[in-house]
């Protein structure tokens, strides 16, 4: 298909909202014509925003230009900017959920070709939501921007922190499953950067509320094998410790091959045997397979013993 007719179209109403636009000032403004003309400059940026969508291009771009014998910089317009054109004329005349609409149009047009100018838009239309105390709808754009930074920008950091506001303000509305699936993540990430504390208080916080819930509970083991492992990571006799703990807190977890694991990884540990470690590891992983974080983990304390035992030597 080709899409060179819809982007032409495009342009053609990106020219006739600016037009709009120019036409607004002055006069207009003396007549009560302003407010008008921007809403019909909005609707014109909006169906050119989809004009450029349907032929796929997504974020404006700079040219250069020979004219009469000089190179010009030329700016050429799409989806995304011509979304974020709308949604800042709606702030202009104070239609906020306009406004934030048309943000999250325009950061969805930019994660194609622009992820971090895509973040940009989605704060903005965050803004305006916590403004207007729609913190379950913040909390979402939240998430959204932190895949974007797992998955384009590769940031870790800044994906907990995103994360975790989303959790915070899920919180804040009484959403605890959609606050715990946030935390969950926060946890995964701290663990692999090595921030165990953060992690373990994490897993045993979701274990905790987990282990009271009829639907939740068969999930509570996990959430206590991963803060055994995070325990093990830092100090072997914390990780028996807080075994023996989750044991006395949830019964359950005794008889849970995960438990059954962890103890038998703390006896090899204790032993300084490798093989018993890699034993227990791959008996485990036979029947129930083990995810990439607990592989990471797992590995992590392997080392130690591999360690301990080139420091005996």
């Amino acid at each position: 298909m080709d899409n060179s007719g819809k982007e032409k179209e495009a342009l053609t109403l990106m020219a006739e909202a600016d037009k709009k636009m120019k036409s607004s000032r002055g006069f207009g403004t003396l007549f009560g014509g302003s407010s008008r003309k921007y809403e019909e400059a909005c609707d014109i940026y909006v169906r050119a925003a989809n004009m450029f969508k349907m032929a796929k291009n997504w974020s404006g771009k700079i040219w250069l230009e020979l004219n009469s014998g000089h190179l010009e910089l030329q700016w050429v317009w799409a989806a995304g900017n011509a979304f974020s054109q709308a949604a800042h004329l709606h702030l202009q005349m104070d239609n906020k959920l306009d406004g934030a609409i048309n943000f999250l149009d325009a950061g969805n047009a930019f994660k194609k070709a622009d992820p971090q100018e895509a973040v940009n838009c989605l704060n903005q239309a965050i803004e305006i939501y916590t403004d207007m105390g729609r913190f379950t709808i913040a909390a979402k754009h939240h998430i959204s921007i932190a895949e974007i930074y797992e998955s384009e920008l590769l940031d870790v950091d800044k994906a907990i922190c995103h994360y975790e506001q989303a959790a915070d303000y899920y919180k804040g509305e009484e959403s605890k499953s959609a606050a715990n699936k946030c935390l969950l993540k926060v946890a995964t990430y701290t663990a692999q950067l090595e921030q165990y504390q953060k992690a373990i208080d994490i897993y045993e916080q979701i274990g905790t509320y987990a282990m009271d819930s009829v639907l939740l509970k068969y999930g509570a083991k996990d959430h206590f094998f991963k803060a055994a492992l995070c325990h093990f990571c830092v100090d072997m006799l914390n990780a028996r410790l807080s075994v023996q703990r989750y044991e006395d807190m949830f019964p359950a977890f005794s008889d849970a091959r995960e438990c059954k694991l962890v103890k038998k990884l703390l006896d090899a540990y204790e032993e300084q045997d490798v093989d018993a470690f890699t034993d227990a590891v791959k008996d485990f992983d036979s029947i129930s397979r083990l995810d990439q974080w607990n592989t990471t983990m797992l590995l992590r304390i392997k080392k130690q013993i591999q360690d301990d035992e080139s420091d005996l030597r």
